[in-house]
């Protein structure tokens, strides 16, 4: 019992009080100010965390077939990323960035300038629950945006139909997006941190992390420890999830979690998803009307259409 409270005492300092990673933040802070402090560094930081997360999954596509092991775990098997889609979507990557989010990064540089970087580090509790916050308020966010952009046809043709260029999504089509959408998102990633007070520390690791899990989810590939098979019941809905709304346009507009969609009668059934979909039809009351349905009658993938068919 002794022991226990020892380490009951242990954990609430290092959780709380005395920040592990103290040594760490005063080593990048003291010898990294300028860097650090520039409007450059989160643009670098976000598109050099891009590019790493996307790589293991284009040699999984190269290797295809080649890599049964791995293979086994793709959920559309007989669609893979051609040369040019993946120089597509590289293309459009750097075009955004270089004309959207960089004149972004240094406007809010003008409009709220660097303060000086805080002496005390952040604790791992502050941490957890600034991601957890910003990603739950994003998801949210996010959600009203898609919904609403699936459902107006100007606004899906006009800003979000590039996104959906691809019926099975792979990891460079991330962020495969319109510039609109895509400052959109930026403005979000940066605005919740600040809304939950959170360490400079913490808001570049809620960047990476949001990167990380949105390559996830566009990756085209359902492995055992994905971070929905990691989080319990269910609520997280990962790349299954994105996948049947690259089939099924009008379903999980949520773009991580599953309750949104649960709540709004958007969501469809993934679990068994391989290719072709099973039990995936929305709740046609709450989801959309017929003039809606017909928004995707050009853009809905033939391996929807066939198990429509199937179900007629």
């Amino acid at each position: 019992m002794e022991s226990f409270s020892c380490l009951s005492h242990i954990l609430v300092m290092d959780f709380s009080r005395k920040p592990l990673l103290q040594p760490l933040w005063d080593y990048f802070r003291l010898n990294y100010t300028d860097t650090l402090r520039s409007p450059l560094f989160p643009v670098v930081l976000t598109v050099s965390s891009y590019l790493i997360f996307c790589i293991p999954y284009l040699v999984f596509n190269l290797m295809g077939r080649r890599w049964p092991f791995i293979h086994k775990y793709k959920i559309q098997q007989d669609r893979n990323p051609t040369a040019e889609m993946i120089l597509h979507c590289l293309g459009v990557t750097m075009y955004n960035h270089l004309f959207f989010i960089f004149p972004a990064a240094v406007a809010q540089w003008c409009w709220r300038p660097p303060c000086p970087l805080p002496e005390e580090s952040p604790t791992i509790f502050d941490i957890i629950f600034g991601v957890a916050g910003s990603l739950l308020l994003f998801d949210f966010q996010y959600f009203i945006w898609h919904m609403v952009h699936h459902r107006n046809r100007w606004l899906y043709k006009t800003f979000h139909a590039i996104h959906h260029e691809y019926m099975a999504p792979f990891s460079l089509a991330t962020q495969c997006l319109g510039g609109w959408e895509l400052i959109t998102v930026g403005f979000w990633t940066t605005l919740n941190p600040i809304i939950f007070r959170c360490h400079i520390l913490t808001t570049w690791v809620f960047m990476v992390f949001h990167v990380y899990v949105s390559v996830e989810d566009h990756c085209g590939y359902d492995f055992p420890w994905s971070t929905s098979h990691l989080v319990p019941f269910g609520i997280y809905g990962g790349p299954a999830k994105h996948d049947v709304h690259h089939q099924k346009p009008m379903s999980n507009y949520a773009p991580h979690f599953t309750h949104w969609d649960k709540i709004f009668g958007t969501h469809a059934d993934f679990s068994s998803v391989k290719g072709i979909l099973e039990n995936d039809t929305p709740n046609k009351t709450c989801c959309a009307s017929k003039h809606e349905d017909s928004l995707y009658d050009e853009s809905i993938s033939p391996t929807a259409r066939m198990a429509e068919e199937r179900e007629s």
